[in-house]
């Protein structure tokens, strides 16, 4: 995996790895103390990961090389400074062409490996913007297809998947929101999600 290279590549160790033992961790009053223990313990945890990607999203991963930049970046995350961007491919023509999508995500209580929209889900904000539209020509049949710009302002787990799913663009080649049949046929094209960080 990539925090497999990572650990690795900049030498960290991941305490996941090692047996656990409770002496070795500094006891303290101090509650600065009991942060940077819990904070080195997340940075060595995930490889200095500040945000992860799905599977199969391309696109630019964030890594510290160390404590300092790690809480840095992930204060950074927390406080909405980073601007993300995305590129898609989406079934259909979104109109309008610019737009939000403001509703709330969370996990499926029927499958967990889900999310979807629930009314006591976590709020989830998506800008997007329409670049152009394609057309997939199969036989006798065209479907247009959406080249979208998408900016998250939150960062609820499959989010944009989510949201396209609602809005009834799915995006091309989503094994668990465009559908089993438009899934299947679009892995014929392509073998993975169409979307980029």
């Amino acid at each position: 995996t990539v925090q497999d290279f990572v650990e690795e590549y900049l030498k960290i160790t991941n305490p996941k790895l090692q047996i656990p033992n409770k002496s070795k961790i500094p006891s303290s009053n101090s509650q600065n103390t009991s942060n940077f223990v819990d904070s080195d313990l997340v940075f060595r945890s995930r490889a200095g990961i500040v945000h992860r990607l799905d599977k199969e999203t391309s696109g630019i991963l964030l890594v510290a090389k160390n404590l300092q930049a790690f809480t840095n970046l992930q204060a950074q995350f927390k406080e909405r400074k980073v601007q993300k961007t995305y590129v898609a491919l989406t079934h259909g023509k979104i109109e309008p062409e610019k737009g939000e999508v403001n509703i709330s995500v969370g996990r499926l209580p029927w499958n967990r490996k889900r999310f979807g929209v629930l009314s006591g889900g976590r709020e989830s904000v998506t800008k997007y913007k329409v670049l152009s539209i394609k057309y997939l020509v199969s036989g006798k049949n065209t479907e247009p297809l959406s080249l979208v710009e998408l900016y998250p302002k939150s960062g609820r787990t499959h989010q944009i998947r989510v949201h396209l799913q609602y809005i009834h663009h799915p995006i091309f080649g989503d094994p668990l929101y465009a559908g089993r049949k438009t899934s299947r046929n679009d892995r014929k094209l392509l073998s993975r999600i169409f979307l980029h960080a």
